[in-house]
C-alpha cells in the first residue's frame, strides 16, 4: 500500500524523468564529448542529469552515493566497506567513474567503491546514461558518472563547516580558493568520522568509518590561447565491516554476523596534468593530458591482515577539434587518442596466491562529429581499441535532438559498449572457494533511447520522459561447476536485457522554491530471470525553500527504493539462493539559518521515519539520526 501511494504521488507530480537537476538551456557540461570546450547541455541527444553545488548544499550531502539516489536510472547498494551503483540495470563495474577528468576505478576490482568518495564543498556531479564506450572505451556500458570540483575562478573564497550528531559522528570540511593574476587555485579538505551502528540483524557491534580527502585544483593561463591545468587528489577510508557466517552447521550460516577486528583500509591517489592550446581564432582546439590513479586496499580479520590488492593506471590522451561555422550552423570534427596501461596484483598476506604484477595495455582511437543548426543538434562517434590481452573492439555512438518553439524537445540516442574483464575475474583466488578464469571474453552491449521534454510556465517547470532498451552479451557471472562446485567466473551464452522508463520534473518557483523529482521503472532480466539488486521502481522527491537574501532555508528529501532480489548463500554448497529484499522509503529534513553575514547554523534529520531496511541480504542499516553544525564563509 505504501509503495502504491508513493508511486501514485510521484506520477501525479511528474510525467517525466530526471532528478534534482536536469540541464538548463544555458548550462555547459564536460561529460559526453571529447572536444576541449564544454558543450551546451540542451544540445545533447542522450540523457544527462546534473547535480549542482546548490543541490548538494541544500541536501547536506556527506557521501556522494546518497545524492546519486536522486538521479534517474541509478540504483545504489551499500554495506560497510563497499558501495556500488548501477545505471539502467547494468552491473556496478559497467559504470565509468571520473573525478575531475581522472578515471578512478580500481584496476584490480574493476569498479569504483563509492563508499570512499566524500562530498566536497562547491562540487557538482554529471551523470550521463547509456553506452558511452565510443568516447571513453571500456567500462562505460551503463554510462558515466563524473564528480567535478569547482575551480578557484568559479567559486573563490574561504568556506568551512563542522558538525556532530548521532552515532558518535563528527564531520568537518574546509575550502580555500581564489585567483592570482593568471593563476587560480582551489584547495579542499574533508573529514567524515562516525562510530556507526550495528550492521547485522542480531548483533551489537557498531561499525565505524573514517574518511579523509584532500584535493588541489589549479589552472594557469600563460597566454590568451594557452591553458595548463592540474588536479591532485588523495583519499583514505578505514571502515569496519562484518563477515558472513560460513561455519557448517551454524544456525546463522550465510548471514552477516558480528566480526570483531574486521575492517578494510582503502587509499586512493590520483593526479592529472592537462595542456590546452587554440589556433585559427579559437576554431582549432588541442589538448594533451596525462593522468595517474593508484589504489591500495587492505582487509583485516581479528585485527590481522587477511587480504589485499594493488592497482594503478597511467593514461595519456591527445584531443584535437576543428570547428567550421557558417551562420547558425556549427560543425566540429574531433580526433582523440588514448594510451593506457593498467597494472594490478594480489597483495594476499597469507602467501596462498600469486602476488606478482600483471599488466594490460590499451590504445584507443576516437573520431567524433557534432553539428548544431539552430534548434537541431546531431552527434556521432566511432572508436577502435587495440588491446594486448583481449580482442580489439570497435564501438559507436550517435544522438540527435530538436527543440521546438513550443518548449518541446525530442531526443534520441544509441550506441555500443564494451567492458574488459578485471584482474579479480581473471586471476582472483579466495581460499579455494573462488578461482579466476583467464579465458574470459569482454562483455559487449548495444542500446538505444528516445525521449521528450516539455517546458511550461515560462520555463519555470520542465518535465520529461525517456524510454531505454539495452542488451548485454557475454555477461560475466559466477558459476559453480560440478563436481566440486567451486566458484569461478564465466561468460553467459544467453543475453542480459534491460529496458525501462526514466521520468523527471524540475520546478523553479521564483527565487524561493525548488522542486526536483524523478521516477524510474526498470525491467532487467537475464535469460528471463530477474537480476539482483535492481529494483523495478525507484523514485525521489526534493523540495527546497530559501529565505530572502539567503538568510536560511529548509529542504525535504524523500527517496523510495522498490522491492528487489539478492543472492544468498544459505548452505555449504555455496550455490546461491535468490531472496527478496523489501521496499523502503527514506525521509530526510534539512535546514539552515544565517546568524551573521558570514556564519550560519545548520541541521538535518536522516531516516526520519526510522525505517528498518536492507540494501544487501542480512546487512542492516542505521535508523533515525540527527546532526547539527556551523558553517563559515568569507
Amino acid at each position: 500500500m505504501k509503495t502504491a501511494l508513493f508511486c501514485a504521488t510521484a506520477i501525479a507530480l511528474l510525467p517525466a524523468q530526471s532528478f534534482a537537476q536536469d540541464p538548463s538551456d544555458d548550462q555547459l557540461v564536460v561529460t559526453g564529448t571529447r572536444t576541449a570546450d564544454p558543450q551546451a547541455a540542451d544540445r545533447l541527444g542522450g540523457s544527462l542529469t546534473v547535480v549542482d553545488a546548490q543541490a548538494m548544499r541544500d541536501r547536506q550531502v556527506r557521501d556522494v552515493s546518497d545524492v546519486l539516489r536522486d538521479v534517474p536510472g541509478v540504483a545504489v547498494s551499500s554495506v560497510p566497506g563497499q558501495t556500488q551503483i548501477r545505471l539502467r540495470g547494468t552491473e556496478a563495474n559497467h559504470v565509468l567513474v571520473l573525478i575531475d577528468g581522472i578515471e578512478v576505478s580500481d584496476p584490480y576490482q574493476g569498479e569504483f567503491d563509492f563508499s570512499t568518495l566524500a562530498a566536497d564543498q562547491a562540487a557538482r556531479i554529471e551523470v550521463l546514461r547509456g553506452q558511452q564506450s565510443a568516447l571513453y572505451g571500456s567500462d562505460a556500458i551503463g554510462g558515466v558518472v563524473q564528480y567535478i570540483t569547482a575551480s578557484g575562478r568559479e567559486a573563490p573564497g574561504f568556506t568551512a563547516r563542522a558538525e556532530g550528531g548521532s552515532f558518535g559522528t563528527f564531520n568537518a570540511a574546509a575550502r580555500a580558493a581564489g585567483v592570482t593574476g593568471d593563476l587560480d587555485y582551489a584547495l579542499t579538505l574533508t573529514r567524515n568520522d562516525t562510530d556507526g551502528t550495528s550492521g547485522t540483524r542480531t548483533g551489537n557491534r557498531n561499525l565505524g568509518k573514517a574518511t579523509t580527502a584532500a584535493s588541489l585544483k589549479s589552472t594557469w593561463n600563460p597566454a590568451g590561447n594557452i591553458k595548463i591545468s592540474a588536479v591532485g587528489r588523495y583519499s583514505r577510508t578505514v571502515s569496519d565491516f562484518n563477515n558472513q557466517d560460513f561455519t557448517p552447521g551454524s544456525p546463522t550460516f550465510g548471514l552477516a554476523v558480528d566480526s570483531p577486528g574486521s575492517f578494510v583500509r582503502v587509499r586512493g591517489l590520483y593526479g592529472l596534468v592537462r595542456a590546452e592550446a587554440s589556433g585559427l581564432d579559437g576554431r582549432w582546439q588541442n589538448a594533451l593530458s596525462a593522468q595517474v590513479a593508484n589504489t591500495k586496499r587492505d582487509g583485516f580479520d581479528l585485527d590481522a591482515p587477511s587480504y589485499g590488492d594493488r592497482g594503478s593506471r597511467v593514461k595519456g590522451s591527445f584531443e584535437s577539434t576543428l570547428r567550421f561555422d557558417e551562420g547558425v550552423t556549427r560543425n566540429s570534427i574531433t580526433f582523440a587518442a588514448d594510451a593506457e596501461r593498467e597494472s594490478y596484483r594480489n597483495a594476499d598476506p597469507t602467501g596462498s596466491s600469486f602476488t606478482g604484477w600483471r599488466h594490460t595495455n590499451n590504445v584507443g582511437l576516437v573520431g567524433q562529429y557534432n553539428l548544431t543548426a539552430g534548434a537541431f543538434a546531431l552527434g556521432g562517434a566511432l572508436r577502435h581499441d587495440f588491446n594486448n590481452k583481449f580482442q580489439d573492439a570497435t564501438t559507436w555512438r550517435a544522438d540527435a535532438s530538436y527543440a521546438f518553439d513550443t518548449g518541446t524537445k525530442v531526443h534520441v540516442a544509441g550506441g555500443s559498449g564494451v567492458k574488459n574483464p578485471g584482474f579479480f575475474e581473471l586471476y582472483g583466488f579466495i581460499d579455494g572457494r573462488f578461482i579466476g578464469n583467464g579465458s574470459l571474453k569482454p562483455e559487449k552491449s548495444t542500446g538505444w533511447e528516445a525521449g521528450v521534454e516539455q517546458q511550461l510556465a515560462g520555463q519555470a517547470l520542465t518535465i520529461g520522459a525517456t524510454y531505454f532498451d539495452s542488451r548485454l552479451k557475454n555477461e560475466i557471472f559466477t558459476d559453480y561447476p560440478a563436481p566440486d562446485f567451486v566458484a569461478t567466473p564465466a561468460n553467459r551464452d544467453t543475453d542480459s536485457k534491460q529496458h525501462g522508463v526514466e521520468t523527471f520534473l524540475t520546478a523553479r518557483i521564483g527565487t524561493a522554491w525548488r522542486v526536483d523529482a524523478s521516477y524510474t521503472y526498470l525491467h532487467a532480466r537475464e535469460d528471463h530471470v530477474r537480476e539482483v539488486r535492481r529494483p523495478n521502481n525507484i523514485a525521489s522527491l526534493a523540495v527546497s525553500w530559501h529565505a530572502p537574501e539567503d538568510r536560511g532555508g529548509v529542504t525535504l528529501v524523500v527517496r523510495y527504493n522498490g522491492q528487489q532480489t539478492d543472492s544468498a548463500y544459505l548452505d555449504p554448497s555455496f550455490v546461491p539462493t535468490t531472496v527478496r529484499l523489501g521496499s523502503y522509503t527514506l525521509v530526510g529534513v534539512n535546514g539552515d539559518i544565517a546568524i551573521t553575514r558570514n556564519l550560519s547554523l545548520f541541521g538535518r534529520v536522516e531516516n526520519a521515519l526510522d525505517k528498518k531496511y536492507e540494501q544487501v541480504f542480512s546487512f542492516t542499516n542505521p535508523g533515525i539520526a540527527a546532526y547539527g553544525g556551523i558553517r563559515a564563509r568569507f
